[in-house]
Protein backbone atom coordinates (compact mmCIF):
# COMPACT_ATOMS: atom_id res chain seq x y z
CA UNK A 1 0.00 0.00 0.00
CA UNK A 2 3.12 2.17 0.80
CA UNK A 3 3.77 1.71 -2.76
CA UNK A 4 0.50 2.37 -4.36
CA UNK A 5 0.52 5.81 -2.29
CA UNK A 6 3.58 7.23 -3.60
CA UNK A 7 1.84 6.00 -7.50
CA UNK A 8 -0.84 8.04 -5.95
CA UNK A 9 0.89 11.60 -4.78
CA UNK A 10 2.94 11.53 -8.01
CA UNK A 11 -0.52 11.70 -10.05
CA UNK A 12 -1.33 14.32 -7.55
CA UNK A 13 1.35 16.29 -7.99
CA UNK A 14 1.30 15.70 -11.53
CA UNK A 15 -2.31 16.79 -11.93
CA UNK A 16 -1.18 19.93 -9.61
CA UNK A 17 1.57 20.38 -12.09
CA UNK A 18 -0.65 20.51 -15.16
CA UNK A 19 -2.93 22.34 -13.45
CA UNK A 20 -1.01 25.37 -12.58
CA UNK A 21 0.06 25.28 -16.72
CA UNK A 22 -3.81 25.24 -17.41
CA UNK A 23 -4.56 28.38 -15.53
CA UNK A 24 -2.12 30.31 -17.44
CA UNK A 25 -3.16 28.96 -20.96
CA UNK A 26 -6.81 29.35 -19.86
CA UNK A 27 -5.59 33.11 -18.79
CA UNK A 28 -4.10 33.74 -22.20
CA UNK A 29 -7.05 32.31 -23.50
CA UNK A 30 -5.49 29.17 -25.62
CA UNK A 31 -7.97 26.52 -23.29
CA UNK A 32 -11.12 26.57 -22.60
CA UNK A 33 -13.03 26.94 -19.23
CA UNK A 34 -14.44 23.35 -19.63
CA UNK A 35 -10.39 21.60 -20.18
CA UNK A 36 -9.38 24.19 -17.05
CA UNK A 37 -12.05 22.24 -15.05
CA UNK A 38 -11.52 19.18 -16.12
CA UNK A 39 -8.13 19.39 -15.07
CA UNK A 40 -9.60 20.59 -11.57
CA UNK A 41 -11.42 17.16 -11.34
CA UNK A 42 -8.64 15.11 -12.44
CA UNK A 43 -6.51 16.55 -9.26
CA UNK A 44 -9.71 16.31 -7.10
CA UNK A 45 -9.89 11.96 -8.60
CA UNK A 46 -6.10 11.79 -7.71
CA UNK A 47 -6.35 13.40 -4.02
CA UNK A 48 -9.47 10.97 -3.79
CA UNK A 49 -7.76 8.08 -4.46
CA UNK A 50 -4.68 9.36 -1.97
CA UNK A 51 -7.38 9.37 0.89
CA UNK A 52 -8.79 5.73 0.17
CA UNK A 53 -5.03 4.51 0.51
CA UNK A 54 -4.31 6.35 3.39
CA UNK A 55 -7.48 5.04 4.89
CA UNK A 56 -6.80 1.44 4.03
CA UNK A 57 -3.00 1.72 5.57
CA UNK A 58 -5.03 3.01 8.71
CA UNK A 59 -7.41 -0.02 9.18
CA UNK A 60 -4.74 -2.05 8.00
CA UNK A 61 -2.81 -0.35 11.34
CA UNK A 62 -5.62 -1.20 13.21
CA UNK A 63 -6.04 -4.54 12.59
CA UNK A 64 -2.58 -5.45 13.29
CA UNK A 65 -2.13 -3.31 16.16
CA UNK A 66 -5.84 -5.25 17.37
CA UNK A 67 -4.07 -8.51 17.14
CA UNK A 68 -0.83 -7.63 18.73
CA UNK A 69 -2.73 -6.74 21.50
CA UNK A 70 -5.40 -9.99 21.27
CA UNK A 71 -2.14 -12.11 21.38
CA UNK A 72 -0.71 -9.91 24.29
CA UNK A 73 -3.36 -10.19 26.28
CA UNK A 74 -3.61 -14.59 25.79
CA UNK A 75 0.06 -14.31 26.46
CA UNK A 76 -0.74 -12.54 29.84
CA UNK A 77 -3.49 -14.54 31.17
CA UNK A 78 -1.63 -17.88 30.18
CA UNK A 79 1.48 -16.81 31.79
CA UNK A 80 -0.45 -16.58 35.36
CA UNK A 81 -1.01 -20.56 34.73
CA UNK A 82 -3.65 -22.56 36.72
CA UNK A 83 -4.52 -21.27 40.00
CA UNK A 84 -5.34 -23.08 43.15
CA UNK A 85 -8.78 -23.34 44.70
CA UNK A 86 -9.63 -20.64 46.75
CA UNK A 87 -6.39 -18.66 44.64
CA UNK A 88 -6.93 -15.12 43.79
CA UNK A 89 -5.40 -12.96 41.65
CA UNK A 90 -5.01 -9.08 40.77
CA UNK A 91 -3.42 -7.89 37.72
CA UNK A 92 -4.18 -4.59 36.35
CA UNK A 93 -6.64 -5.72 33.55
CA UNK A 94 -8.43 -8.12 35.47
CA UNK A 95 -9.40 -10.00 38.98
CA UNK A 96 -9.37 -13.72 38.74
CA UNK A 97 -10.96 -15.74 41.71
CA UNK A 98 -10.83 -19.87 41.10
CA UNK A 99 -13.49 -20.53 44.01
CA UNK A 100 -13.73 -23.84 46.26
CA UNK A 101 -16.97 -24.65 45.59
CA UNK A 102 -18.59 -26.79 42.11
CA UNK A 103 -20.28 -23.95 40.26
CA UNK A 104 -23.37 -24.25 37.86
CA UNK A 105 -25.77 -21.46 36.29
CA UNK A 106 -28.52 -23.17 38.31
CA UNK A 107 -26.92 -20.99 41.45
CA UNK A 108 -27.44 -17.89 39.47
CA UNK A 109 -30.57 -17.37 41.22
CA UNK A 110 -28.77 -17.23 44.70
CA UNK A 111 -26.91 -14.31 43.30
CA UNK A 112 -29.24 -12.62 41.46
CA UNK A 113 -31.46 -12.50 45.13
CA UNK A 114 -28.10 -10.89 46.56
CA UNK A 115 -27.43 -8.46 44.08
CA UNK A 116 -31.89 -8.29 44.60
CA UNK A 117 -31.65 -7.44 48.13
CA UNK A 118 -28.64 -5.52 47.99
CA UNK A 119 -28.96 -2.93 45.47
CA UNK A 120 -32.59 -2.87 45.16
CA UNK A 121 -32.62 -3.29 41.03
CA UNK A 122 -31.68 -6.59 39.26
CA UNK A 123 -28.83 -7.60 39.09
CA UNK A 124 -27.59 -6.78 34.95
CA UNK A 125 -26.83 -10.22 33.49
CA UNK A 126 -25.07 -9.07 29.73
CA UNK A 127 -25.31 -12.77 28.82
CA UNK A 128 -26.49 -15.74 30.44
CA UNK A 129 -24.37 -18.99 29.04
CA UNK A 130 -23.44 -19.08 25.65
CA UNK A 131 -23.68 -15.79 23.60
CA UNK A 132 -22.44 -14.69 19.96
CA UNK A 133 -19.55 -13.07 21.17
CA UNK A 134 -18.30 -16.10 22.58
CA UNK A 135 -19.06 -18.50 19.42
CA UNK A 136 -17.21 -15.57 17.35
CA UNK A 137 -14.09 -15.92 19.92
CA UNK A 138 -14.19 -18.85 20.17
CA UNK A 139 -14.66 -19.52 23.82
CA UNK A 140 -16.09 -21.91 25.68
CA UNK A 141 -19.21 -19.96 28.23
CA UNK A 142 -21.87 -22.64 28.53
CA UNK A 143 -22.10 -22.77 32.34
CA UNK A 144 -21.09 -18.82 32.75
CA UNK A 145 -22.55 -15.80 33.00
CA UNK A 146 -21.45 -12.16 32.23
CA UNK A 147 -22.06 -9.69 34.59
CA UNK A 148 -22.20 -5.41 33.48
CA UNK A 149 -20.60 -3.97 36.60
CA UNK A 150 -17.49 -2.41 36.84
CA UNK A 151 -15.20 -4.14 39.09
CA UNK A 152 -13.68 -1.03 40.82
CA UNK A 153 -17.51 0.58 41.67
CA UNK A 154 -19.32 -0.17 44.32
CA UNK A 155 -21.75 -2.64 43.13
CA UNK A 156 -19.23 -4.77 41.65
CA UNK A 157 -17.10 -4.79 44.44
CA UNK A 158 -19.58 -6.24 46.58
CA UNK A 159 -20.85 -8.54 43.91
CA UNK A 160 -16.94 -9.69 43.68
CA UNK A 161 -16.88 -10.20 47.80
CA UNK A 162 -20.29 -12.30 47.69
CA UNK A 163 -19.22 -14.46 45.33
CA UNK A 164 -15.96 -14.95 47.24
CA UNK A 165 -17.84 -15.40 50.61
CA UNK A 166 -19.37 -18.05 48.46
CA UNK A 167 -16.61 -20.08 46.78
CA UNK A 168 -18.09 -19.41 43.37
CA UNK A 169 -14.91 -18.56 40.69
CA UNK A 170 -15.48 -15.61 38.90
CA UNK A 171 -13.03 -13.39 36.74
CA UNK A 172 -13.48 -9.70 36.57
CA UNK A 173 -12.11 -7.24 33.63
CA UNK A 174 -11.71 -3.53 34.15
CA UNK A 175 -11.22 -2.71 30.04
CA UNK A 176 -11.65 -4.51 26.99
CA UNK A 177 -9.12 -7.18 26.17
CA UNK A 178 -9.10 -7.81 22.56
CA UNK A 179 -10.31 -11.43 22.19
CA UNK A 180 -10.87 -11.94 25.67
CA UNK A 181 -13.64 -9.19 27.16
CA UNK A 182 -15.29 -6.38 25.34
CA UNK A 183 -15.35 -4.79 28.25
CA UNK A 184 -15.13 -3.76 32.22
CA UNK A 185 -17.33 -6.79 33.39
CA UNK A 186 -17.75 -9.56 36.22
CA UNK A 187 -17.38 -13.36 34.39
CA UNK A 188 -18.72 -15.65 36.84
CA UNK A 189 -17.95 -18.86 36.66
CA UNK A 190 -14.86 -21.01 35.29
CA UNK A 191 -12.72 -19.23 32.74
CA UNK A 192 -13.58 -19.72 29.70
CA UNK A 193 -11.41 -22.10 27.29
CA UNK A 194 -11.01 -21.54 23.83
CA UNK A 195 -12.55 -24.78 21.43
Amino acid sequence: MEKLLALYQASVRKAQDHLVKSKQLFSEGLISKNQLDENERAIAAAQLKVTEVQQQMTSADAQIAQTLLEVEGEKQIAKLGPLPKGGLIKTTSFIRYNGVGLWSLSQAGKIELFFQQTFKRPLPIAVFGQGAIHDRWRLDHHNAMDVSLNPDEPEGLALMEFLRGNGIPFSAFRGAIPGVATGPHIHIGLPSHRY
